[in-house]
């Protein structure tokens, strides 16, 4: 039988969708024999260029001579792991001198430290070193460390020479501290004397093989990325939901960037311009769920004719995207957007906030295959186009971690064939 790989399915995998009910999206039937491990992603992040603002820093600017250890929270397990790092948004090549994993002392997000004993050094087709292309990306072989369900992992490279161009591939929005020092110190227990940063730099991925496993994709803004949750605290509305779920066949992945937006560039590129890398070639990707464009209508001018405009562009987008997630076997949800009312997006007439209701008329009436009401699980019930203040962190655009919470518990336990928790399906 043919299995060619499309959109990270197989034809075998592809016929087997086909046979998918409604209710359970998630369960594969086949008459043929069990399938075969293979590689799902159990950790994203977006790749993006890194601002001025953001990049390591000083003496560790351009990475000469650095090594960078940083830390990941896994949503599923496994014994076996390779990581992929980026150069998307790099103009020069990326050398690496060496690169391993290991388990983070005590197990916490953010910590300098690793583990003794639990350092895998990672190759390259046999390589301890490997260069990355501009605009590339490269996955390295696979190594033997059991890591637990939701459990967090150490990533470390060491760059001798450091990117051959100052641009850098990042990911800002990692809330969660990573650390920079000097000289090769890759399987360094401790890092004495290391720089702290609160960004992720070249790493865009974490995968385990699995049997019987699959990915739901979150594409969002700053709302998914974890604007106002905790530093280390691992409690974005994501890793939330992976808590609330506790499904050992799921994972769930963020690939939000703070400021997205659906149809133009803005921190990064529009969502549908980075749908095929950020969604579609994600391996074991088998559910989308959209969680933007509040940047779209905040950023459009207030005027009556310009939001109208705004809010079809949008709605086609989403059709857009559903089409080609589909394409590709995903299914597809969507998220109503949530309120803005005291926020710059703001409008006296009210404006945005009327296509705001718009766009989401348009979600709940059937523009994905399922929904989640992001809108009514933290909208003020006496004012319901501003946040409830409980969940506002205080810009009243983003959610403090119990506005996180409130989305979490939000999203139907059906909408991706998960029995635990209760029945919210809408």
């Amino acid at each position: 039988m043919l299995t060619r790989s499309i959109c990270g399915y197989t034809f075998r995998d592809m016929r087997r969708r086909s046979l998918l009910g409604a209710a359970s999206p998630l369960l594969l039937i086949d008459s043929g024999p069990p399938p075969r491990p293979r590689w799902i992603h159990t950790w994203t992040a977006a790749p993006q260029l890194t601002e001025r603002h953001n990049l390591p820093p000083e003496p560790f600017t351009a990475l000469v001579d650095t090594t960078l250890r940083q830390t990941v929270r896994v949503s599923l397990g496994g014994r076996r792991v390779r990581v992929r790092f980026s150069n998307a948004f790099g103009t020069g090549a990326l050398p690496i001198t060496v690169a391993a994993v290991a388990l983070p002392a005590g197990g916490r997000a953010g910590a300098a430290g690793i583990v003794p004993g639990s350092c895998r050094p990672l190759t390259f087709s046999g390589r301890r070193d490997v260069i990355v292309p501009a605009g590339a990306q490269t996955v390295s072989d696979p190594v033997d460390l059991p890591l637990s369900p939701r459990s967090n992992l150490t990533i470390t490279v060491h760059l001798r020479a450091g990117p051959e161009q100052p641009a850098i591939t990042s990911h800002p929005g990692s809330r969660t501290t990573s650390w920079l020092a000097t000289g090769d110190q890759h399987a360094a227990v401790e890092l004495p004397g290391a720089v702290a940063a609160d960004h992720w730099y070249l790493i865009s991925g974490v995968e385990v093989l699995a049997t019987g496993a699959s990915a739901l994709v979150v594409l969002g803004d700053s709302l998914t990325d974890g604007r106002g949750s905790t530093t280390n605290g691992n409690d974005r509305w994501p890793d939330l939901l992976a808590d609330r779920w506790r499904d050992p066949r799921l994972a769930i992945l963020n690939q939000a960037a703070a400021g997205n937006r659906v149809l133009r560039d803005g921190l990064g590129p529009n969502a549908l311009a980075r749908l095929d890398r950020d969604v579609l070639a994600l391996g074991g990707a088998a559910h989308l769920l959209v969680f933007e464009g509040v940047n779209d209508l905040g950023t459009t001018a207030a005027s009556e004719a310009a939001q109208r405009r705004v809010t079809g562009d949008l709605i086609a987008a989403y059709r857009q995207i559903a089409l080609r997630a589909q394409a590709c076997g995903l299914r597809t949800s969507g998220a109503t957007l949530t309120p803005f009312g005291g926020n710059i997006y703001d409008d006296p007439a009210g404006v945005r906030e009327t296509a705001r209701q718009s766009v989401n008329s348009a979600i709940r009436g059937g523009l994905f295959e399922s929904y989640a009401d992001f809108d009514a699980a933290v909208r003020d019930p006496s004012a319901p186009w501003r946040l409830r203040p409980a969940f506002d962190v205080g810009d009243h655009l983003n959610l403090n971690p119990a506005g996180h919470a409130a989305l979490a518990a939000a999203v139907p336990t059906r909408l991706a064939g998960v029995t635990a928790g209760p029945p919210t399906w809408r």
